[in-house]
């Protein structure tokens, strides 16, 4: 195990969310960085020096590398440390669990995060229900193309998790995607897979300890 780690991170921050359940998942112990993202604390000059992009989350390890990107964090774990693995050893199987993660990383979350959102209000003017209503939308659209992704997988593909009977990398994007569409009021009508595979992570000690209500700078 490696000692010393430090996640730069904010407790609302879907990304920084996804590694918080690798990391428990894995059973790494690590330190806990506060960015207050809706502070603007990732613009200021101090965790500049920590992070090229400006973003959350930032693992430092105990040799002081830095590394950035929740989905390379994550894979960067699963190769560092093997167990529990996050995707399935057959190549087919792990291609559909970085399918239906991506679909949530790379569609649903890039066009709803908090500076798309800040940008919307703040520069183009949009209102707070056009801003919903775009959240909802892409949220919405997302949510059911995931769902049609399980409705496909092979019968012996099925389980538990979004991966079959035990979480994968999938399911570590799933859930705070989920978590961001109930604070919003999307409609999670019709999802029954999708949210059935959200109930099943809900269940396990490891996505409860990774919440974000359970972070040090949760707010009340």
């Amino acid at each position: 195990m490696l000692d010393g780690m430090k996640l730069y991170s904010y407790f609302r921050s879907s990304a920084s969310f996804r590694v918080r359940i690798a990391l428990e998942l894995k059973g790494l112990a690590y330190d806990y960085a506060p960015i207050h993202l809706a502070r603007r604390e990732q613009a200021q000059p101090a965790f500049a020096e920590v992070s090229a992009d400006g973003l959350v989350p930032v693992l430092e390890l105990d040799d002081g590398a830095r590394l950035s990107q929740s989905m390379a964090i994550i894979e960067y774990l699963d190769e560092t440390h093997p167990a529990p693995p996050l995707l399935p050893a057959d190549p087919v199987a792990r291609v559909r669990v970085r399918a239906m993660a991506q679909t949530i990383a790379c569609e649903i979350h890039p066009v709803n995060n908090l500076r798309v959102l800040r940008y919307l209000v703040h520069d183009l003017q949009v209102g707070e229900d056009a801003k919903t209503a775009w959240y909802r939308h892409w949220v919405r659209q997302g949510l059911e193309a995931f769902e049609r992704q399980l409705e496909r997988l092979p019968a012996g593909s099925r389980g538990r998790f979004c991966g079959g009977d035990a979480p994968t990398l999938a399911d570590c994007c799933l859930v705070p995607q989920i978590f961001n569409a109930q604070r919003f009021g999307c409609d999670l009508s019709g999802l029954p897979l999708t949210l059935a595979a959200h109930e099943a992570c809900m269940a396990e000690p490891a996505f409860q300890r990774a919440q974000p209500s359970a972070c040090p700078d949760a707010e009340a």
